[in-house]
């Protein structure tokens, strides 16, 4: 045994002299930063520059002069990065090996030899020498041993030179402009060459680097970002994926100065939120292209040129140069042109290693041969536009088909494997294999989560004149799925946006839909789609079709579809029962204001108010033909409730609809207020540019209202189901989508909780009005803070479908309750009656709903099929998607 890493040592508290550190550069400037922070690791004190050179010496000397091999298990701890250091320092061969993994290690031995090996032995890290003389020379430029990512079922290493190393560490250097003063947070696993990149990178500026304790898809990764100061993140799109789903963007990060995205193809949505969010909080957002036989990086998209580039990998890093080459290697240079992309430059590998022996190779790689098939436009951008070979590159893993098709085969599992740059999937022909089997083995081979695995069967397998399999023909198994789940999103929306058109481009919010529209397609998209991404009405619809995740038993949930059930359910169970729990009715206004900031507010900024009327004339449609009944019943036309003023009470209950009805015409009157004030061009500019300030100023005004207006006005009981009395929690609602960032909320919060306590006492000091009041501040204090609710998987099958019928429930729970109990005489009784009015009264409303979604589903379905839109659709939205 050599030494477990010294914390100290004996020579740790010596002189320490530049002219001690005589490895590569990247160690040898180690002590030129001094006691600046080099490496951090919650909870700890940080390793300084000075420290980390001392006991990089100290573990260097123990390696020994002579070259050797020293495999390290490159955990996410300072000794694994002390360890690698140490080795380059030393001027040895340090090959970096997947933690945790004794099947890798043990694989790399068997092929390799390392002299050394550097891993955690019964939870402490130590260094041992093993046993045996070296079975091979090793070349005096080799340095870094990375496995290609996703080289499954294949012993293959990238060697790569310490020249490559630096020369990668100095472009990423140079063109993300890093300095001693910043600081990356470390999400990903440093034996992957991107996330060796980032390290490299700023141990050559001097930078720090931060260790999360939490992932990117834990909630509290953003705010552990915050306080540790980090300046940067990198990661493959699949964590920023994560971040998006766990809130990252609510979070204010006034550190952060850039993040840097590659290792395979971002969803463009995806990719233009985060640029979009970045450049509106004054950062940058790199995307980026490379291979790990270029020491990761290879090209690069200015920030600047991001914005309509997103498809594209950019340019050339500094110190490289890229072109295409035709099928004969010769270059092409008309632009537009498709052909291989070939990348010169100093961070090139030396080349593959199998074993040992292939370790004393000198450079055999000058011109490196992607297998990335691109085009390059006027600009001199180049962008992807397929493979050469069988290779899949998922979550920054590049991997063969044949290497796949070759672990399926080892064990036992007979199966032809294709597959693009999000999925996997493997035709099974071997009968009595179960398809969880053929998955573990899939999973194990690729790394891959289940999310990106498929398991198809076959009897046979179609073959082509030459004998061999025709993957062409699987390909299409492997699009067909998310062709289908196009369509069926596709059709939800033009369901929904009936008699709109609808295209594989456009999106919930560019088509103009509202809280109400939110609710019902969040239904049927949670059950096409399996959970809905943050932000999925901001997404085009072919991009939003490929978000398919598998069934979980839990489900994130979006906290308003939960509280609009929950204020539904109030008010059904308020109005069956003499309970004091108002609150339900109050809470739905609260989300009307909330809706509007949230879906109409770009419409109402650019004046489009018809756009913003037309959901009002949707759901007054399915108000109508109650008003019609009612007026029927009562042997006169109830105008009152005609021109939606019932509720201003101009006239005796008998003359207009029930006064429970009320919510629906507060609901159109708040609507076209809104509609009246964002048509004054002053009012738009000024909401535009300060949409917080000018709400508050609004929801002040709203709340004098509510207080002085019955001193003017007075109607008695009826007065709180008038606007004046409402308006404020509509404008509250609308306050609380501006709140976007944690101090805001923070600090708005006791405001409206002292509102809140105002209002209850206000109200008659009485049980009935502290309950409102209270699930009011309970509501607000979800919408700021709980963005998003897991709930196990029954649970949100229970919710969702009562939040999406929500207003349908609203409208109809009293209808057959109050002609039915009466017959049946259970009006009355307790609790029979209550109980009964509140399951019909929420049967009514889901049964209502469905009706309505079968309608107009086959209007849709008659009028897509009239004008050939399905037969467009089943060839068309994965190419748009694409």
């Amino acid at each position: 045994m050599i030494a477990a890493v010294p914390d100290c040592t004996d020579g740790c508290n010596k002189p320490f002299r530049l002219t001690e550190i005589r490895g590569m550069g990247l160690t040898r400037r180690l002590n030129e930063y001094g006691d600046h922070p080099a490496l951090i690791f919650p909870g700890r004190t940080p390793i300084t520059y000075r420290d980390l050179a001392r006991r990089v010496t100290a573990l260097a000397a123990e390696f020994g002069p002579e070259k050797k091999l020293v495999a390290v298990a490159a955990e996410p701890t300072e000794h694994a990065v002390i360890s690698y250091l140490a080795a380059l320092h030393g001027k040895h061969v340090v090959a970096l090996i997947p933690p945790c993994n004794a099947s890798a290690l043990d694989d790399f031995v068997a092929d390799y030899s390392p002299e050394i090996i550097c891993r955690r032995v019964d939870a402490r890290w130590c260094c041992r020498a093993e046993a045996g003389e070296s079975d091979g020379a090793l070349h005096p430029e080799l340095a870094v041993l990375l496995g290609t990512s996703g080289s499954t079922g294949e012993s293959r290493c990238v060697r790569l030179s310490a020249a490559a190393i630096e020369a990668n560490a100095a472009a990423i250097v140079s063109y993300l402009d890093l300095d001693h003063r910043d600081r990356a947070a470390l999400i990903l696993p440093f034996h992957y060459s991107y996330g060796l990149s980032v390290l490299n990178s700023h141990l050559e500026a001097g930078a720090s680097i931060y260790f999360p304790k939490h992932g990117a898809s834990h909630t509290g990764f953003a705010q552990e970002i915050r306080e540790a100061s980090c300046t940067n993140i990198s990661g493959v799109p699949y964590s920023f994926e994560m971040m998006d789903h766990a809130g990252f963007r609510r979070h204010e990060l006034p550190a952060l100065r850039f993040m840097t995205v590659a290792g395979g193809r971002m969803q463009q949505a995806l990719a233009e939120t985060f640029r979009r969010h970045l450049a509106d909080n004054s950062a940058r957002f790199f995307m980026m292209y490379g291979q790990t036989e270029a020491t990761a990086r290879i090209a690069y998209v200015p920030p600047d040129e991001l914005e309509g580039n997103l498809c594209s990998i950019g340019i050339a890093i500094p110190g490289g140069e890229l072109w295409l080459a035709d099928e004969d290697g010769r270059p092409i240079e008309q632009n537009g042109e498709p052909g291989e992309l070939i990348y010169r430059g100093p961070n090139v590998m030396m080349g593959y290693a199998h074993g040992r022996t292939d370790l004393a190779r000198a450079h055999e790689v000058t011109d490196l041969r992607t297998g990335d098939i691109a085009k390059r436009d006027d600009r001199g951008f180049y962008s992807i536009v397929g493979r050469r070979k069988r290779m899949s590159k998922i979550a920054g893993l590049r991997m063969s088909h044949d290497a796949i098709e070759k672990a399926l085969e080892e064990a036992g599992i007979a199966a032809a494997v294709v597959g693009d740059d999000e999925r996997i999937l493997a035709m099974v022909t071997t009968p009595n294999v179960d398809d969880n089997e053929a998955l573990e083995v899939l999973m194990a081979a690729t790394g891959l989560p289940r999310p990106h695995l498929e398991v198809g069967r076959a009897t046979s397998l179609r073959k082509l004149a030459s004998g061999k399999i025709d993957y062409a023909s699987l390909q299409a198994h492997l699009r067909a799925p998310r062709q289908q789940r196009a369509m069926n999103v596709l059709d939800a929306f033009r369901n929904a946006f009936y008699p709109r058109q609808v295209g594989p481009s456009d999106t919930f919010e560019k088509l103009g839909g509202d809280s109400l529209l939110y609710v019902q397609l969040s239904l049927t998209l949670e059950r096409e789609l399996g959970s809905l991404p943050e932000g999925w009405e901001t997404m085009p619809l072919g991009d939003l079709a490929r978000t398919a995740e598998p069934r979980n038993h839990s489900r994130s949930i979006d906290s308003q579809l939960i509280l609009r059930a929950a204020a539904i359910l109030l008010v059904v169970i308020h109005h069956a029962t003499l309970w004091p729990i108002p609150g339900g009715a109050a809470t739905l206004v609260m989300l009307v204001g909330f809706g509007l900031a949230r879906f109409q507010r770009q419409r109402l900024f650019a004046g489009d108010t018809i756009a913003v009327l037309r959901p009002l004339a949707t759901n007054l449609a399915l108000y109508a033909p109650i008003v019609a009944g009612f007026s029927l019943a009562r042997g006169e036309v109830l105008w009152p409730s005609v021109f939606l003023v019932g509720n201003l009470g101009f006239t005796a209950p008998p003359h207009m609809m029930p006064y429970l009805y009320w919510f629906v015409e507060a609901y159109a009157q708040t609507i076209l207020l809104w509609v009246i004030l964002f048509s004054i061009p002053q009012v738009r500019r000024i909401a535009h540019a300060m949409p917080l300030v000018s709400g508050i100023f609004v929801l002040a005004i709203a709340v004098a209202a509510k207080f002085l207006t019955p001193l003017v006005w007075y109607i008695g009981g009826p007065q709180i189901f008038t606007l004046p009395d409402m308006l404020y929690l509509a404008v509250l609602g609308w306050c609380l989508y501006f709140l976007d960032t944690p101090p805001k909320r923070k600090a708005f919060f006791p405001v409206i909780a002292i509102l809140c306590l105002v209002l209850a006492w206000w109200g008659g000091n009485w049980t009935g009005s502290w309950v409102k009041f209270m699930l009011v501040l309970g509501a607000v204090f979800v919408l700021l803070f709980i963005p998003r609710i897991t709930l196990p998987g029954w649970a949100a099958r229970l919710i969702l479908p009562v939040s999406a019928a929500s207003y349908h429930i609203y409208l109809f729970h009293r209808v057959i309750p109050d002609w039915l109990l009466p017959q049946l005489d259970l009006g009355t009784h307790q609790p029979a009656g209550p109980a009964a009015a509140i399951s019909i009264g929420l049967a009514s409303g889901l049964v209502v709903f469905w009706l309505q979604k079968q309608l107009v589903g086959w209007l849709a379905y008659r009028r897509a099929s009239r004008l050939g839109w399905r037969s467009h659709v089943a060839g068309g939205p994965l190419e748009a998607a694409e």
